[in-house]
């Protein structure tokens, strides 16, 4: 089992660099956690430990005119908080480990990957490094629908909820105690 720290964190987030993907934790600091997701969907914030993230966007021209691009729902308000949470579905820990996977696939779909099955220990074992940064009483959210808690999520997901402008959003939202994050990939 690898020990969580700096590199380790740095090692697993890594496999979402190749992809339109943002990739990011922060402290804790709403008893509505959609209020510190949406400081992480706005860029407002830098990670909580001062460790590594992803971001696609940072540095991109779309984010100088609109610092929460590529999002359109960034909730400032409890009762907007509210009504973007029912949006998101709880999954369990081991469902969010397969779709930490998914989300860094080309596709956000394990079956078009020619080579999954040979790098699946790998993704997963990243995945796991994230998630320990997560302890045991932390909870999961999808965009995925209604059912996400049963989901295959190394099948091809076909609902979701979009958060932003871009055609396909897929997004997994991780909250503890004192930190909140999220890992959210673009198609």
């Amino acid at each position: 089992m690898v020990v969580l720290n700096e590199r380790s964190w740095s090692d697993a987030i890594d496999m979402y660099e190749p992809r339109a993907t943002i990739a990011k934790v922060t402290s804790r600091e709403h008893e509505n956690w959609v209020l510190d997701v949406s400081t992480l969907m706005r860029g407002d914030t830098r990670d909580a430990r001062g460790w590594r993230t992803v971001d696609f966007w940072e540095g991109e021209l779309e984010r100088l005119d609109e610092p929460s691009y590529p999002f359109v729902l960034t909730p400032e308000t409890s009762a907007a908080a509210d009504a973007c949470k029912s949006y998101l579905y709880e999954i369990p820990r081991s469902q969010a480990m397969r779709f930490l996977v998914a989300l860094s696939t080309p596709w956000i779909d394990v079956t078009k990957e020619p080579d999954f099955e040979e790098r699946k220990d790998a993704l997963e074992a990243r995945s796991r490094v994230i998630l320990s940064r997560f302890p045991e009483g932390s909870h999961f959210y999808a965009n995925t629908g209604r059912g996400s808690d049963t989901r295959d999520y190394y099948q091809r997901v076909s609902e979701w909820y979009p958060f932003s402008v871009r055609t396909f959003d897929f997004g997994l939202v991780l909250v503890s105690e004192t930190e909140v994050g999220m890992v959210w990939s673009f198609r």
